[in-house]
């Protein structure tokens, strides 16, 4: 019997424990330790960005973009309803008005067709979210923003080391924002990171993340900010991680091979598209999408695939059913059915990149055999 197989597990067999027992010898633990700037330096280095301020998760990078870019109450910022909470929070919070896009069926990104029809006097920027592996075009965002006069917010937490036409993903946006959870490619456990090339938003993003503190009267304090400082810790791990970002990257390519190669030939489910005219899909989720040729929906096949001894995870529920969001008066003014039905008939299986092909092939007989069983 295979040992069961988790959703995701780090990879921590670098340089980790090396760098952090530096951190303990040395006794500098806290965020002001030499290893938050040289993790800021290598990682805006590595996506191609002038500066990186490093911050406590994903959710706090995009508090602190939203912030920096000036976004207030009343603002539009448009953004796709198929991704996490983290990205509507940002914006509610700051008192704006999310302004929803529906997902592309096959890249399960928003669907850039669909940005210029929403953009109102109101609106003051498009967040775009790169989702599960494959990058929004981002041609075509930059060119209506630019039209429009809009700010472009680029989530690019799911996107370590992948490229749009051969640029860095992270690169594109007047701010971008990366998530370190333990799941992606570069971890920390917790953190996140803001890269900009504009030393104004570098600027009142490292305000934002300190409190606000007075630049000559440190206990002085003209706006409102955060304690959204990365520890010396986090940033030990994140450097010994980013060292083995292309190995990873590499890792993920395979992985992803294996899965389609397993597959592809079922009608059942929709696999990830391999690539796009302007990327190749760097696997970071191996999801599937349940075809209406079997009887399941995610929640059934979840449960199935975790009696075999394999996790697996719900896709994102949109933002425009989400409860919380309703509650505070956030509401759609469209309709979004391929968000929904992805929502629903949608899950990603286990994607650590510790995942052998053993394991794999194992997991995709399992999956093979739930949907001869369920097959209508």
């Amino acid at each position: 019997m295979m040992p069961f197989i988790p959703v995701n597990e780090p990879d921590l067999s670098g340089n980790e424990k090396k760098y952090l027992l530096e951190c303990i010898r040395t006794g500098w633990i806290s965020s002001e330790g030499p290893f938050v700037k040289k993790f800021e330096q290598a990682f805006s280095q590595k996506v191609s960005r002038k500066y990186g301020i490093a911050v406590i998760n994903g959710t706090a990078a995009l508090d602190i973009a939203i912030t920096a870019l000036g976004i207030k109450k009343g603002d539009e910022v448009i953004m796709p309803t198929f991704t996490i909470i983290s990205c509507a929070l940002a914006v509610v919070r700051a008192g704006a008005i999310p302004v929803y896009v529906d997902a592309d069926p096959m890249t399960w990104n928003m669907k850039v067709d669909d940005l210029e029809k929403n953009i109102s006097k109101k609106t003051k920027a498009i967040m775009i979210v790169h989702i599960y592996g494959l990058p929004v075009d981002m041609d075509k965002v930059l060119r209506i923003a630019k039209k429009h006069g809009l700010k472009v917010i680029e989530d690019a937490s799911q996107m370590h080391g992948a490229t749009y036409k051969g640029k860095p993903c992270g690169s594109f946006g007047d701010v971008s924002t990366f998530s370190f959870y333990s799941n992606k490619l570069v971890t920390t456990g917790e953190g996140g990171m803001v890269v900009t090339n504009d030393p104004d938003i570098a600027e009142r993003s490292v305000y934002y993340r300190n409190v606000c503190f007075d630049r000559e009267r440190r206990y002085i304090h003209e706006d409102l900010g955060w304690n959204y400082r990365m520890t010396n810790l986090q940033a030990a791990v994140g450097l010994a991680q980013l060292e083995r970002l292309t190995e990873f990257v590499k890792r993920k390519h395979v992985m992803g091979e294996i899965y389609s190669n397993n597959l592809f030939k079922e009608t059942c489910i929709q696999i990830p598209i391999q690539e796009t005219p302007y990327a190749k899909n760097i696997y970071w989720a191996y999801g599937v999408v349940l075809t209406d040729r079997v009887a399941l929906d995610a929640e059934k096949m979840i449960t199935l695939l975790k009696e075999r001894g394999i996790g697996s995870r719900h896709f994102f529920y949109p933002m425009h059913l989400q409860p919380a969001l309703i509650k505070h008066g956030v509401l759609a003014k469209g309709k979004y059915p391929i968000s929904e039905m992805l929502s629903q008939r949608g899950l990603y299986l286990p994607c650590s990149i510790t995942l052998t092909k053993k394991q794999i092939e194992f997991i995709c007989k399992e999956v093979r055999s739930i949907l001869k069983a369920y097959k209508v």
